[in-house]
C-alpha cells in the first residue's frame, strides 16, 4: 500500500493542499469544538434524500454531503470528482480506484484533530487504524512473499476428523474458525500468554488452529487437544457420547473467555512485578472474579450483548428494568396457549415471539418496589446492545415430564436482516443493526441418535458444506432449505466507540 495514497488523491493535494481536508476533516469528522459539533448538527445531512445516517461522505472537490451508496457516489461520477471523506471514522474513499486509501500525511493530521476532540470533550481518545510497531515493520520487511488469496482457492478450509461421536465439536471449531473477527483476532497473533504451560491454555491452542487451517495443508485436522482442554476446563462434557452442539459453543466460550482473563491478569502481575508483593495479590483475585459481559477480552468484544427485561406492575404501571448479557439468543419453537397456539414459521417469527410482552398470571406474582405489595404483570425482553457476532439457538430439543422430542419444523432464516424492530430503543437507537449470515449447523437425527454438520460461508458469495472430514461446494439455496439449529450472523457495519 502506497504511503501517499492513489494517483487521483496526489493530483487533488497537487491541486487543493491538504487544507481542505484538514478543514472538513475537523469540523465533521472529528468534531473537534463545540462549534464544530454545532456545524454538524446543523448541515451534516445527505443532500439528496435529506438523511443524517451514521454513515455519510463528504465530497473534498466542492460542498456536497451524501449517503454511502448511490447519492455520494452519483454526485462524484456525475461531477467527476474522486475524492470524498467518510465522515464515521474519517477514512478517505477513491471513486476513481472505487476504494478506500491511506495518506500518512493526511492521517497525521487526522491524528491531530482527534486528539484535539478527545481533549475538548474531556475523554480518553477513541479508535485509531493499526500502525506498525518498529518490530512488526521489521519482519516485514524481512519477510517480503505474501500469500494471495484468489477467489475460489481452498486455502482455510480443512477437514475435522471425527473422533468418536465429536461431530459436534467440530461443527462448533468450524463455525468459530469462519467468524471474521475472530479470524482477524487470532491471525494477527495477538493473544499474549502469560501463562506458564501454554499447552493448558484453551486460547494457545484456539490460535495454534487459526494458523494450521490457514497454513495451505489440505489434509484433515484432529483436534484432540482441544477436546482435552475442553473435557478439564468443563467437565460436564467430557466422555465420547454425543454432546450438544449448543452446549458445546456455550462451554467454549465460557473456557476461551476465562483463560482470556486469567492471561491477562498474569500479564499484568508481570508487568507489575516491580511493585509490592499485596498488590499484585489483589490484582490478580479481582481480575478472574470478572463474569462475561464486564471485561474487555476478545470473546466479550465480539459475542457479548445487553439483554433487557422490564417487567410492568398492572396495578400501578410501574416498571422494573434490569440488564442483563448473553452470548446468544434461544428461541423456542413449539406452540404456546399465551400465543394462541400459534407456531413460528420463519427467524423473525421466533424473534418477535421473543419480544412480545407476556402476562405472568396470578400465580406468579411479582412484588412491585412501588406499590409494596405483590401484583400480577407483564414482562418484555428487548436488545439492549448487540454485539458483533449474534448467535441464534433454535430450541429444536423439547424435554418435559411426558415426552422427549425433537422438533423438526422448518424455520425460514434470511442471509441479511435488520434488528432494529428488536432493539429496547427503536427510535433513538445509534447505530447500523443489520446482520448477516455466516454459518449454520444442522443437526440430522432423533433426539437420541443423530449427527452434525454446518454450512459456512468461506469468502463472499461462497459457502461450503462440513461434514466432519470432508468438505464440500454448497449453493445458497442448500444453506436456506438447511434445517437449521445454531444460525450466525455477523453484523455488517462496525461501529467503533
Amino acid at each position: 500500500m502506497s504511503e501517499t495514497g492513489c494517483r487521483h488523491y496526489q493530483s487533488y493535494v497537487k491541486e487543493h493542499s491538504y487544507d481542505t481536508f484538514r478543514v472538513i476533516d475537523a469540523y465533521f469528522a472529528a468534531c473537534v469544538n463545540k462549534d464544530a459539533r454545532e456545524k454538524k448538527s446543523i448541515h451534516c445531512n445527505c443532500f439528496e434524500c435529506g438523511n443524517y445516517g451514521i454513515q455519510l461522505y463528504a465530497c473534498l472537490h466542492c460542498i456536497y454531503f451524501g449517503c454511502r451508496g448511490a447519492h455520494i457516489t452519483s454526485h462524484l461520477r456525475a461531477k467527476k470528482h474522486n475524492i470524498a471523506l467518510e465522515l464515521s471514522h474519517g477514512t478517505l474513499y477513491c471513486y476513481g480506484c472505487r476504494d478506500f486509501i491511506y495518506d500518512s500525511r493526511s492521517r497525521e493530521y487526522a491524528v491531530i484533530n482527534r486528539k484535539l476532540e478527545a481533549k475538548d470533550l474531556q475523554k480518553s481518545l477513541g479508535w485509531q487504524p493499526w500502525v506498525p510497531s518498529a518490530k512488526e515493520t521489521n519482519l516485514l520487511l524481512a519477510n517480503t512473499r505474501r500469500r494471495l488469496v484468489r477467489p475460489n482457492q481452498t486455502i482455510g478450509l480443512r477437514g475435522l476428523l471425527n473422533l468418536g461421536a465429536t461431530c459436534f465439536m467440530n461443527c462448533i471449531v468450524q463455525a468459530l474458525v469462519h467468524t471474521p473477527l475472530l479470524s482477524d483476532y487470532f491471525m494477527s497473533d495477538r493473544h499474549d500468554c502469560g501463562s506458564k504451560s501454554t499447552h493448558k491454555c484453551l486460547v494457545c491452542e484456539v490460535s495454534r488452529l487459526f494458523q494450521e487451517f490457514y497454513s495451505g495443508s489440505r489434509s484433515p485436522l484432529s483436534l484432540h487437544r482441544l477436546l482435552h482442554l475442553i473435557w478439564n476446563h468443563a467437565k460436564h462434557l467430557a466422555g465420547y457420547e454425543q454432546q450438544d452442539a449448543h452446549e458445546f459453543f456455550i462451554a467454549t466460550l465460557d473456557v476461551l473467555h476465562r483463560h482470556c482473563v486469567k492471561a491477562k491478569s498474569e500479564h499484568e502481575s508481570k508487568s507489575n512485578s516491580s511493585g509490592s508483593g499485596s498488590n499484585n495479590n489483589s490484582s490478580n483475585s479481582s481480575s478472574s472474579s470478572h463474569c462475561y459481559g464486564q471485561c474487555n477480552c476478545i470473546i466479550d468484544q465480539i459475542f457479548t450483548g445487553m439483554l433487557q427485561s422490564d417487567v410492568v406492575c398492572q396495578a400501578c404501571n410501574g416498571v422494573s428494568t434490569t440488564f442483563d448479557p448473553f452470548w446468544d439468543i434461544s428461541l423456542d419453537l413449539g406452540e404456546t396457549t399465551s400465543h394462541g397456539g400459534v407456531t413460528p414459521k420463519t427467524l423473525i417469527d421466533c424473534l418477535e415471539r421473543y419480544t412480545r410482552a407476556e402476562h405472568l398470571g396470578s400465580a406468579a406474582k411479582i412484588k412491585c418496589s412501588t406499590c409494596k405489595s405483590y401484583q400480577e404483570s407483564t414482562k418484555q425482553f428487548s436488545l439492549r446492545t448487540l454485539p458483533s457476532v449474534v448467535s441464534f439457538h433454535l430450541k429444536r430439543f423439547e424435554h418435559s415430564a411426558l415426552i422427549d422430542r425433537k422438533i423438526s419444523s422448518f424455520i425460514q432464516f434470511p442471509v441479511e436482516f435488520d434488528m432494529t424492530p428488536f432493539m429496547s430503543e427503536k427510535n433513538n437507537s445509534y447505530g447500523d443493526f443489520r446482520f448477516s449470515l455466516y454459518a449454520v449447523v444442522n443437526h440430522v437425527g432423533t433426539i437420541d441418535t443423530g449427527h452434525y454438520t454446518a454450512y459456512v460461508r468461506h469468502q463472499k458469495d461462497t459457502w461450503v458444506k462440513c461434514d466432519d472430514h470432508v468438505i464440500t461446494m454448497a449453493s445458497l439455496k442448500q444453506v436456506l432449505d438447511s434445517e437449521g439449529y445454531l444460525l450466525f450472523y455477523h453484523k455488517n457495519v462496525l461501529e467503533y466507540e
